[in-house]
């Protein structure tokens, strides 16, 4: 067996993340999310002390202002020792403005959303005070978010007044319907969020957060609306999601790691990506990433790197398996020059590092004829990226590899061919990326 052969077969049992096993397992337990389970009763079996923000003064008929009783709601629940569970009642509509809701909480915390929390629609008396925010959650530790509720944005009026549908309207932010902020050990499980001013999601700044049975939906041209974004966090799991969006259904940007996702469903939306990175010369980091069985349907891109010229930093130690895709452009794409303004970015040297990147498993249908696209710079080209077992299809059989500055291993059938790729891999293979392959071994299954 020659040395690339023999890399091949160790890259399918295991995969090269830079990490050791004590870090990966931080926050985690044999795959299993350590947060505190909830029920009605606390660990003494007596009840939970419930505050019920109808109990508070709120009509819940979509028209009051609820957002008094809300946040004096929040202050008991928050300052209850032991256990106890702010409840949004379901059958009814509650019209909140947007509000901080800070910690930390005294006791153990659920947040029990059963009924639907409305935004107003209003732009013009958008209080000032947070233009980026509807619902925010602050210096929370040991809460859970659950319940068959709905957080609805109301955003139709705001998609309405971007640039991006009108570019004769002025570019600014909207609010994001649902931020998690400098918390840990967070538990959000079957919410439902939808029809976001902006992003839907994001959990900022924040360790040992699970995400699980979430469903996210606004309509494919409601522009950028991410469903989870990601940013400055550690250890995130997001697990049996379904989301479908006008922008990335997951986007992870800089200072995460740690990151894993399993049993995604998306579609409409832009795919699930890493960045953008590298915007106005800065420097992104994101590593340590995991996406396990997905299926991805009517995106506009599929698995998608993204960074601007100019920047620094790095994207390493990803890993992408067994994901399915139907009627996507840009299956897989890694995309050095991006450039997501209304003016041409110019060139420029320096490049956020792309490198350790592991595709396995992928297979399906692309609606554009370049199903793999390695768009590296000059500067600082693609390095070690891995492609295992890809088949994908383009509608007219015309599928194809674009490559540019990029170099990887190829183990197995890949279809569409990538020997773009392979040249300039074999000159490296008895030098660096053996050398750091063999440093980085290591199981990391989910």
């Amino acid at each position: 067996m020659n040395t690339l052969n023999l890399l091949c077969f160790l890259l399918l049992l295991v995969l090269p993340l830079r990490l050791a096993s004590k870090q990966y397992s931080d926050g985690f337990e044999d795959g299993v999310f350590k947060v505190q389970e909830t029920n009605d009763e606390d660990s003494n079996g007596s009840k939970k002390a419930t505050s019920n923000v109808d109990a508070f003064g709120a009509k819940g008929d979509g028209v009051s202002d609820d957002t008094k009783a809300f946040v004096n709601a929040w202050k008991k629940a928050c300052s209850k020792q032991g256990s106890s569970i702010f409840l949004v009642p379901k059958g009814k509509r509650y019209l909140v403005s947007a509000t901080k809701f800070k910690g930390p909480c005294a006791g153990m915390l659920t947040i029990q959303i059963e009924g639907t929390i409305v935004a107003p629609d209003d732009i013009e008396t958008w209080d000032p005070d947070f233009p980026r925010m509807w619902l925010g959650y602050y210096n929370l530790s040991n809460v859970s978010f659950e319940g068959k509720g709905v957080i609805d944005g109301s955003g139709s009026k705001w998609w309405a007044a971007s640039c991006k549908r009108n570019k004769s309207n002025p570019c600014r932010g909207a609010p994001t319907a649902l931020t998690i902020d400098s918390s840990s050990s967070v538990n959000v499980k079957d919410l439902t969020i939808r029809n976001a001013q902006q992003m839907h999601f994001i959990i900022g700044r924040s360790d040992s957060v699970r995400v699980s049975g979430v469903t996210i939906s606004a309509p494919g041209d409601s522009p950028n609306t991410d469903g989870i974004h990601v940013t400055g966090s550690t250890n995130v799991v997001l697990q049996d999601c379904k989301i479908g969006t006008g922008d990335d259904c997951i986007s992870i940007v800089s200072e995460s790691s740690n990151i894993k996702m399993k049993n995604i469903y998306c579609g409409p939306g832009h795919g699930i990506s890493i960045g953008s990175l590298g915007k106005d010369n800065s420097t992104g980091m994101v590593e340590k990433v995991v996406l396990d069985n997905a299926f991805i349907r009517d995106t506009t891109n599929g698995l998608r790197i993204k960074t601007w010229q100019g920047g620094s930093g790095y994207v390493r130690s990803m890993r992408y398996q067994n994901v399915r895709m139907e009627n996507v452009s840009n299956p897989i794409i890694i995309d050095q020059f991006y450039c997501d303004s209304p003016s041409k970015c110019e060139d420029q040297a320096s490049a956020v590092e792309v490198s350790e990147i592991f595709y396995k498993n992928i297979t399906g249908t692309s609606a554009t004829r370049i199903t793999m696209k390695f768009a590296c710079s000059d500067a600082m080209p693609c390095s070690n990226i891995i492609l295992s077992n890809i088949n994908m299809q383009s509608e007219d059989d015309d599928e194809e590899t674009y490559c540019n500055n990029a170099s990887s291993f190829i183990c197995g059938r890949v279809h569409p061919s990538a020997d773009c790729l392979l040249s300039s891999a074999l000159q490296e293979r008895e030098g660096v990326v053996e050398d750091s392959f063999s440093q980085h071994i290591i199981h990391t299954e989910l």
